[in-house]
């Protein structure tokens, strides 16, 4: 039986790369280098995040929250999606957010297709609300497996009554701790070929198709 599908967030529910690279497109900035040193493993979520601010600090030194939250308000969601949290609730379904995001949108999604449980990554501020240069990681990018595999024990949930979709590498983890993991508009070879199912199209309601007979998907892959 399903019980709790997992979703990231950029890519798969909003329409757009990735919530962090929005806010550098707003000051016409990017952090290639962070980028880099994060995804060989050179530097941590939190230094990873504390190099995004410093550039953001170069065009906004008093850079707050809520302009963070108004940059991020204008990210659309994916077609679909109000349709597919509706379907996935008529099924008495649990959804929830695991993402390496800016939990101000992760919020603001959970809210609008209302989802049960939002994990994504944030900033502390100042009681002003401005930007102290600290981030705060619930969701280690390279261990979404962990995040989920905590939820699912809060839960009582099994790894075999559960499915997440993602687009990315960095979803695979969460596929491990699946019964069905979905590549949604798969933007790599390493997601579609960790998937059980693939969905191409811009339409994020056809998942329900591949959990409509969930019980006889494959048999349960999770390390």
């Amino acid at each position: 039986m399903l019980r709790l599908v997992a979703f990231d967030m950029d890519g798969t529910l909003v329409d757009i790369p990735s919530s962090w690279a929005s806010v550098h497109a707003h000051f016409g900035a990017a952090n290639p280098e962070g980028l880099r040193q994060f995804m060989a493993y050179e530097i941590d979520d939190l230094e990873f995040i504390r190099s995004d601010i410093r550039i953001w600090w170069r065009h906004r030194p008093d850079l707050s929250i809520d302009e963070i939250e108004a940059i991020l308000d204008r990210a659309p969601l994916v077609p679909g999606a109000h349709d597919l949290m509706k379907g996935l609730r008529a099924r008495g379904v649990r959804t929830a957010i695991v993402s390496g995001g800016i939990d101000l949108l992760a919020h603001r999604i959970g809210r609008e297709l209302g989802m049960d449980i939002v994990l994504a990554n944030g900033f502390r501020v100042h009681p002003d609300g401005r930007l102290t240069g600290e981030g705060i990681v619930r969701v280690p990018i390279h261990r979404k497996e962990d995040v989920l595999a905590d939820l699912q024990s809060q839960l009582a949930i099994d790894p075999a009554e559960t499915a997440s979709v993602g687009n990315s590498e960095i979803d695979v983890g969460l596929f491990r701790r699946s019964r069905v993991g979905v590549a949604f508009r798969p933007e790599d070879e390493i997601v579609e070929r960790a998937a059980t199912a693939v969905v191409r199209g811009p339409d994020i309601a056809r998942v329900l198709d591949v959990l409509r007979d969930f019980p006889d998907d494959p048999a349960p892959r999770w390390a």
